[in-house]
């Protein structure tokens, strides 16, 4: 069981993450967390884990939690075994072995014969049986890190599981093992995720948001149903408050004009009755006065309805307003874009496949390159845009133009502000104040404009990605993206898949999300 009450959290230089949290997971519960990016999904399964700790508030586990990581680098100077946590117990179990069984042995190994064993076979089990438990961590490829990790739950046997974005970095294979583990699993798990495959596999599911956690009894179908309704009523209220917020402008300007008519009124009055110059004035100033009560009185109800209605536009993005907005016209579907015949890539005889590859793209198709990890999807990639030559084979490249959206969006300049990132592809000299709408319908207020893009969240960057081809000129012939949706969250990949869905070119994706894929209306698949 884990029992959060009354957390709060403070991150040292970003101020409060968590206030007044409370959640408990029951024992052998599957849970899953999401939540936009930076809202503290991360942040609580390190709290829970106890990596982190508390600035107040009470937690409780039953036993010591494994987990699983999203991000790898603290890691990359152990060995497998050190991050395994076995690393001592496989030294004194090979102390004893070679005939040395001191007390200290004994202690450390604390009757735990099967350790080497059960490494070993769970290891095997992840498909990663070849590797050595004293190579470093840093060596191995993502999807081996996290299957390293995945592995430690069978060595360990932990009554309590966290994962965080555990498939982010796994093929399809592996994806289809973890959807299995975590089906049968008898532990407690706790996972935070955006696959929404997997969140279907959850019993509950925690929304995580900067007002707090709000629990749904059932898995993301029932969740995004529930949201479906929420989001009616949110669009609802946004009506309300911008009809209220039009009705009080009118209020605001009758009542305006009708002081004014007043005064004018009363000036006259007074004009005509010979009062003295010093009562003339009194009046006047008291007309000022009630003017000024009145506007004041006024401003305030529109501040405050202006307010409350931004506030529920920010709960409301409308994912299908950001577009990239291009002319189509000139994409002509059906043209040959790319064309490989008996094309293949390596080094010498070591041949990256064993059969060379014979394909064409179309403009206007929409196709997924799928392929175990190492299988060269980021090879193929290279050589359809030009940066990389087959050894053997023949290729053919139609001019065109291309926009390549890789996982670390290196299209991004993290050394400069979101701003100056936009201006980079202005190429049709847009005028400032344009280039500033343009950021805007992409969510980027004025308070982002000077943002180092080095602190942007990852759909952060995407979307900036996306605002600055909109900024850039014509639409591209071709959009290649390489596994999109893995450090996005739900909300922004609804953007990313509105967004691909109004281009009308061609699109070539790697990618393991078979919901994405399939909202997207992938058709063709290339498999190596």
């Amino acid at each position: 069981m884990i029992i959060l009450q009354h957390v709060y959290y403070a991150h040292p230089n970003k101020g409060a993450i968590f206030e007044d949290l409370n959640l408990t997971v029951g024992n052998q519960e599957k849970i899953a967390v999401t939540g936009n990016n930076g809202s503290g999904k991360s942040t609580l399964l390190k709290i829970i884990a106890g990596e982190l700790t508390l600035s107040s508030g009470f937690l409780k586990t039953d036993s010591i939690p494994w987990f699983v990581p999203q991000i790898f680098g603290q890691y990359n100077d152990l060995t497998i075994a050190e991050a395994l946590q076995v690393s001592q117990k496989l030294n004194a179990l090979k102390e004893i072995l070679d005939g040395n069984p001191g007390e200290k042995n004994l202690a450390i190994l604390n009757d735990d014969w099967t350790i080497e064993e059960r490494c070993r076979k769970a290891l095997l089990f992840w498909k990663i049986g070849d590797v050595d438990m004293q190579q470093k961590i840093s060596i191995l490829s993502g999807g081996q890190k996290t299957k390293v990790f995945l592995a430690g739950i069978a060595i360990h046997q932990p009554q309590i599981v966290l994962m965080d974005e555990p498939g982010n970095h796994l093929d399809s294979e592996g994806k289809q093992m973890l959807y299995e583990f975590i089906q049968t699993s008898k532990a407690t798990l706790v996972v935070v995720s955006h696959d929404r495959k997997l969140l279907n596999l959850a019993e509950k599911v925690v929304a995580l948001t900067k007002g707090g956690l709000s629990i749904y009894g059932g898995n993301y179908d029932f969740y995004k149903e529930q949201k479906t309704i929420e989001a009616d009523a949110l669009s609802q209220d946004l009506k309300n408050k911008e009809k209220e917020l039009r009705k009080a402008k009118v209020t605001a300007r009758e009542t305006a004009e009708r002081q004014q008519k007043l005064e004018a009124r009363g000036k006259k009055k007074q004009e005509k009755a010979g009062l003295p110059t010093i009562s003339m004035n009194t009046f006047r100033n008291n007309a000022e006065k009630t003017s000024s009560r009145l506007k004041d009185a006024h401003t305030e109800k529109l501040t405050g309805i202006s307010n409350e209605l931004n506030a529920l536009r920010k709960e409301s993005p409308d994912a299908s307003a950001i577009k990239f907005g291009f002319d189509n016209s000139f994409l002509h579907r059906g043209k040959v874009l790319f064309k490989a015949t008996d094309l293949n890539y390596g080094y010498n005889d070591d041949l990256l496949w064993k059969e060379p590859l014979n394909f064409q793209v179309l403009s206007g198709e929409r196709i997924t390159l799928k392929g175990k990890n190492g299988s060269g999807k980021t090879t193929l990639i290279n050589i359809i845009r030009g940066n990389t030559e087959p050894i053997s084979g023949n290729v053919y490249r139609a001019e065109s133009r291309s926009v390549y959206i890789d996982q670390e969006y290196s299209l991004i300049d993290n050394a400069i502000t979101v701003y100056e990132q936009a201006q980079r592809f202005n190429a049709f000299v847009l005028q400032e104040h344009e280039v500033k709408i343009r950021l805007n319908r992409f969510l980027f207020s004025a308070a982002d404009w000077d943002k180092p893009c080095k602190a942007l969240s990852g759909g952060e960057k995407m979307r900036l990605v996306i605002c600055c081809i909109t900024i850039g000129s014509k639409a591209p012939d071709i959009i290649m993206l390489d596994e999109p949706t893995n450090n996005l969250d739900i909300q922004n990949i609804e953007i990313l898949t509105a967004a691909l869905n109004e281009y009308e070119g061609t699109i070539f994706v790697v990618s393991h999300d078979e919901i994405f894929l399939k909202e997207i209306h992938v058709d063709r698949e290339i498999f190596l």
